[in-house]
């Protein structure tokens, strides 16, 4: 099976993206596809989970109102009877103070200071039975009246209710659509991306494919014929293969695409690429550092083919310098032509692109 390098570069891209809004859990294009695909039964599912959470608190505060009824009625019950011994206690002093006799003056003061201190505090405790006891139980009855009310709004409001519960995972939901809707042109370019690379590992293990292949430089490479200076490059796929180095951008447009005047044409970039790598790879000192084998005839020239890979329909023209496929033709393509190279010597090609890919050279 042919050796796969790098993740396809749209994939990047996506992953990239996804993690600066905080998205961690779509950790392949499959994953994105699916969650694309099952937005309205996911967003279902939240809202039928918190239809059930209601439900749940519902009867759960149900059985918290019983309890509190009873908590409440128990902690009535425990502070009127402390309070009722409170006040019988204080009148066993008073009637004892009553029977109790003296001819000392200062006794008899202090008598009637006491007898007048448990009036007050049984007239104190009296007046103020019901407060002392509401006041015991007040935390538990606003407890209960705040339950309550939750569960009248429950009942007679269970659809705002479950608005409520479901409003912050359905805004991340929705969220989460809205990055990725945002991302659809790299998701299709993924895709298409995705399925050339699956084409291709059907190929031999001689073959070398390197995704996402970049080089820029510090100084500028002219292009004569096309009096452009090149600063960097970039490709989807570099196939190294027994005939040579193909390279590969594929689009996954439709017909419509296809005939879309805005959209850049993919035979400038492919051809940008393609007069790079010849010049980096084809010259005395690269053919020295690669070790390619000699021929009595001279130093081997590494070809470079041009490809387009068009997922769904191409063009009917021909173009210069570059070929244009659909999906079905590439394999067979890629395989017609005669093997050149040895598997050392593409090994070596190999080793040099790699440790180019995504370097500043000069």
């Amino acid at each position: 099976m042919c050796k796969v390098y790098n993740t396809i570069g749209c994939l990047t891209t996506l992953e990239n993206h996804l993690n600066q809004h905080n998205i961690h859990d779509l950790k392949s294009l499959n994953n994105i596809i699916e969650f694309q695909n099952s937005y309205l039964t996911y967003r279902q599912q939240i809202i039928l989970q918190h239809e059930g959470l209601i439900e749940k608190e519902k009867t759960g505060i149900q059985l918290d109102l019983k309890h509190l009824d009873d908590l409440i009625e128990r902690r009535k019950l425990n502070v009127k009877e402390e309070l009722n011994k409170r006040i019988e206690k204080l009148r066993q002093k008073l009637s004892n103070l009553t029977t109790y006799l003296t001819t000392n003056q200062f006794q008899r003061f202090i008598k009637i200071l006491k007898q007048w201190y448990y009036k007050y505090q049984i007239q104190y405790n009296e007046n103020n039975y019901d407060s002392r006891v509401n006041k015991s139980i007040k935390e538990l009855t606003d407890l209960q009246q705040h339950k309550n009310n939750r569960y009248q709004f429950i009942i007679s409001h269970f659809d705002d209710a479950v608005k409520q519960s479901c409003k912050q995972p359905l805004t991340e939901l929705d969220r989460k659509k809205g990055i990725i809707d945002e991302l659809s042109s790299f998701i299709a370019g993924a895709i298409g991306e995705q399925s050339v690379v699956k084409e291709l590992e059907k190929l031999p293990d001689d073959y070398y494919l390197i995704n996402d292949f970049s080089i820029s430089f510090s100084k500028p490479i002219f292009n004569r014929q096309e009096k452009d200076y090149i600063k960097s490059i970039q490709i989807d796929h570099i196939l190294i293969a027994p005939s040579g180095i193909f390279l590969i951008e594929t689009k996954n447009w439709s017909t419509e695409s296809l005939n879309n005047l805005s959209l850049r044409s993919p035979i400038q970039q492919i051809k940008r690429t393609s007069f790079v790598l010849y010049k980096l790879l084809n010259n005395d000192m690269i053919n020295y550092q690669l070790h390619l084998d000699k021929h009595h005839w001279g130093d081997k020239k590494i070809p470079i083919r041009n490809l387009v890979v068009l997922t769904h329909s191409k063009p009917k023209e021909e173009f210069q310098y570059v070929k244009i496929l659909t999906l079905s033709e590439l394999l067979g393509y890629v395989k017609y032509f005669q093997p050149a190279f040895s598997n050392t010597e593409i090994q070596s090609i190999t080793d040099y692109l790699l440790a180019t890919n995504n370097k500043k050279t000069l």
